[in-house]
């Protein structure tokens, strides 16, 4: 005692344990100040990848032109990597069927003057990405058209209506054409397989040449529509003074972003993000939208959550409620807590074969016989992968039910018993009710760490462009054997798959801002019936 004291002040400080709280303190300001940044990083570089900047329009000293958006400003560094006290920018200069790039480095040493051209256009292609360049005229056919500008706007609009009705066309009247067709070619062949007679073939021959006639009248209608959106044609003038001529038919939008104020920026800028949300992508995902990715994610969470909670629960009772406690016991949940830590990848290989070629391929022989060797549930598709991301995420569900229910205090369940209730009535009535809300943040778990998974998917039915959503209006409507988009997947293809990878980074940025308000907007649905569970089962109590 005589030693503890003659240590002085500092031995008391410690054994009170204040410097473990400011430790404790410290690491989750730290942590959240980590959060914090990273949000912040992905909000900077996703939201203010739709606003429409100016326009550059940069002469160099040696003569040379250029004309773009500013992207980028980096300080130019030295042979020791230290500061150069120079600069350098990079200018967004499209145009990459004429230059081969989209991007442009000019030290701003060897820059002579910059102007800001009001009549500069962005002209936004269906391919090959931005076009930067100002108009000399526009043409119907042969014959020159004035009013440039507003008669390039009307046909603009024109034209995409024409875009919808094509892609209506090839979606819905010649998908449908074409299901018929490929339906009667399986029925075709299951008669041929099962020995049919010739006169049931021939009719079936005859319908299917019925369609083929009414596939013809669908693809001169197409014709029509496609060289009526070649009719106009508009001459752009490069930087350079090279004139380059554009369809309209491949133009998404064209503005003057110099000559835009605020309001005009904005509505561009609510323009683009609603094409982000709810178009499909193009140019190799690099540009258009990502609604497919977008509707794919949330259906594979919500199949995986179909799968994952029950079994989850259930095994948590089991384990808690029913099981009698000894080795045995210990032993699942030590092997529960370990299925926890393997690598995403290994469920996803398991899932290849137990889910894709066991199941699937197996139903395949049973009830699509007609249709191999082509797999219809022997391949990759959203359900497989659903339920390869429910394996992954059911022992987190587990441990997390388990918890929950551990958390009911054992008085309750007595008192329930004592008044006569029986095991199943006690659970349903009493445990279940009370410990639902510690189940809920479990659920919460197995959301966050499944819409984020990648690996598994990539083998079990994720894909790069996915042709047809799992859901749509034809019968059975929910077609799981169909293969997928997702957010999580589309981030890391445009990352690092892209042929352009400097010009998809943004895209990148915003399809992760996009995956974490997704992932936060289910979080926040389970938090707030949580909330209200627990004021409603006097949460508090347990």
């Amino acid at each position: 005692m005589k030693n503890l004291l003659n240590r002085g002040p500092s031995a008391h400080v410690w054994k009170t344990g204040v410097p473990f709280i400011w430790l404790t303190g410290s690491a989750l300001a730290l942590c959240l100040l980590m959060v914090i940044g990273l949000v912040a990083l992905v909000l900077y570089h996703g939201t203010g990848f739709f606003w429409p900047s100016d326009i550059e329009a940069v002469v160099l000293k040696d003569g040379r032109k250029a004309l773009g958006q500013r992207w980028d400003k980096q300080e130019i560094p030295t042979s020791n990597r230290t500061g150069s006290g120079q600069f350098r920018i990079q200018l967004k200069v499209g145009n990459r069927d004429v230059y081969g790039s989209d991007f442009q480095w000019i030290d701003e040493s060897d820059i002579q003057s910059t102007d800001y051209p009001g009549d500069a256009v962005v002209f936004e292609r269906r391919e090959w990405g931005n076009f930067y360049g100002f108009i000399e005229a526009l043409y119907e056919g042969e014959t020159r058209v004035s009013n440039t500008w507003d008669v390039l706007q009307a046909q603009l609009y024109e034209t995409r209506e024409r875009h919808e009705q094509i892609r209506e066309i090839e979606k819905d009247a010649i998908g449908d054409l074409n299901r018929q067709i490929e339906s009667l070619r399986l029925k075709k062949r299951e008669i041929e397989l099962g020995g049919g007679d010739a006169d049931e073939i021939d009719a079936i021959d005859r319908e299917s040449r019925s369609y083929w006639e009414a596939y013809e009248q669908l693809a001169d209608e197409l014709a029509q529509l496609r060289s009526a959106n070649e009719i106009y044609r508009v001459d752009v003038r490069l930087i350079g003074g090279e004139v380059r001529q554009i369809a309209t038919a491949d133009i998404v939008r064209a503005y003057r972003p110099n000559q835009l104020g605020i309001l005009g920026k904005s509505g561009v800028y609510c323009e683009r993000i609603g094409e982000f949300l709810f178009d499909e992508p193009r140019e190799s995902n690099t540009e258009g939208g990502i609604f497919p990715a977008i509707f794919g994610t949330v259906m594979m969470v919500f199949l995986m959550s179909l799968a994952a909670v029950p079994f989850g629960i259930l095994a948590a009772l089991y384990l808690r409620e029913y099981a009698r406690q000894g080795i045995l016991v210990r032993g699942i949940r030590i092997a529960v807590n370990n299925l926890a830590g393997v690598p995403s990848i290994v469920f996803g290989m398991f899932g290849l074969g137990f889910f894709v070629y066991g199941i699937g391929g197996s139903i395949d022989q049973f009830f699509f016989s007609e249709a191999l060797p082509t797999p219809t549930y022997g391949t990759g598709g959203i359900l497989w992968a659903s339920l390869t991301l429910a394996l992954l995420t059911v022992p987190v569900m587990i441990v997390s039910a388990e918890e929950a229910l551990s958390a009911v205090p054992s008085d309750v369940r007595a008192g329930s018993l004592a008044l006569g209730a029986t095991k199943l009535q006690t659970i349903l009535r009493v445990v279940l009710p009370g410990a639902l809300p510690g189940i809920l943040t479990g659920i919460i778990l197995v959301i966050a760490r499944g819409a984020g998974e990648v690996a598994p998917l990539m083998i079990t039915g994720v894909v790069k462009l996915a042709p047809s959503l799992p859901v749509d209006g034809i019968w059975p409507f929910f077609h799981l054997e169909r293969k997928f988009m997702h957010l999580g997947f589309h981030i890391y293809d445009v990352g690092f798959q892209s042929p352009n990878v400097e010009a998809a980074r943004p895209m990148v940025y915003t399809t992760t801002l996009l995956l974490m308000g997704i992932v936060l907007a289910l979080n926040l649905v389970a938090i707030l019936v949580r909330n209200r569970l627990r004021k409603r089962v006097g949460g508090a109590t347990f």
